[in-house]
């Protein structure tokens, strides 16, 4: 079993900055991917970004030159580094991993983009 425990969310401003983290309960080392879904009021769950093994990272395109994902295997930690925030970031962000033939997915944590 992996356990995520996301963090890091809270009211953000228009153009600031917010980083999330993800905990996870075991090693990340092995895993092949990490990533990080948005669920906004009103809509659908969407992607938001992968970290893969090497380290190489793929965004959606809403988060293409603002939203930075990064992971530390030493702390077996994913970090997605918002920058210019807009208000329709707001949403609540989950962190998942697919392993061992299993979705695991994190809580979720509130980001609220606001002035």
């Amino acid at each position: 079993q992996v356990q995520l425990v996301e963090s890091g969310g809270g009211l953000g401003q228009p153009g600031g900055s917010l980083r999330l983290s993800c905990a996870a309960s075991g090693s990340i080392f092995s895993f092949n991917s990490m990533d990080w879904f948005r669920r906004a009021p009103g809509k659908e769950r969407e992607w938001v970004a992968s970290i893969f093994r090497g380290g190489d990272g793929n965004y959606a395109n809403s988060a293409k030159g603002r939203f930075t994902i990064s992971r530390d295997d030493a702390k077996n930690t994913v970090y997605l580094q918002m920058n210019s925030l807009k208000p329709e970031d707001t949403a609540v962000y989950y962190c998942h991993t697919y392993n061992y033939g299993t979705n695991f997915w994190g809580t979720g944590t509130l980001v609220t983009v606001s002035s």
